[in-house]
């Protein structure tokens, strides 16, 4: 009798998480799922060299998002994406040789765009120096100027 055999090894490390999840949509941050039939996708023939693989197979992948025609987005976040991205969101995938690696890099990339759009920035609140800055940069400036006079005395000084 032959001993068990071991069960299959898995790939080191986590699996990849995709952007879109099971039930066809992308979730971009907690208040913001796309259904993946809001999307328009093309696939194309990646340029450049590569053979007979990149000449035929269709693995490029362009990914389109209408931020003014969508359903899903309320209407702050429909501002603030016109604002920040325009009307249509575009995103590029070529780098892998397989259409779905970079289908799933196209998601990634959306959802990373549209988060980023979507992030409020605190604005930058302006400070004055403080007393002790201001001193320093009094005391440098009085510093520089006598190392400037002392140099016209010494050059006043010498005989050509």
């Amino acid at each position: 009798m032959a001993p068990p055999s071991p069960p299959p090894a898995s790939p080191p490390g986590p699996p990849a998480a995709s952007p879109a999840d099971r039930r066809g949509v992308l979730r971009v941050s907690r208040s913001l799922a796309i259904p993946l039939d809001e999307l328009r996708w093309r696939f194309t023939t990646g340029g450049g060299p590569g053979g007979q693989h990149a000449n035929k197979a269709s693995t490029r992948v362009e990914l389109t998002f209408d931020v003014a025609a969508s359903p899903s987005l309320g209407p702050r976040q429909r501002a603030r994406l016109l604002e920040e991205l325009g009307a249509t969101v575009r995103v590029v995938a070529r780098e892998h040789r397989s259409q779905a690696q970079n289908r799933e890099e196209a998601l990634r990339r959306l959802a990373e765009r549209l988060a980023e759009a979507l992030r409020t920035r605190t604005p930058r609140r302006p400070t004055a120096p403080t007393r002790a800055a201001r001193e320093r940069r009094l005391e440098d400036k009085r510093r520089l100027g006598e190392r400037k006079r002392e140099r016209a005395r010494a050059r006043s000084g010498r005989e050509w």
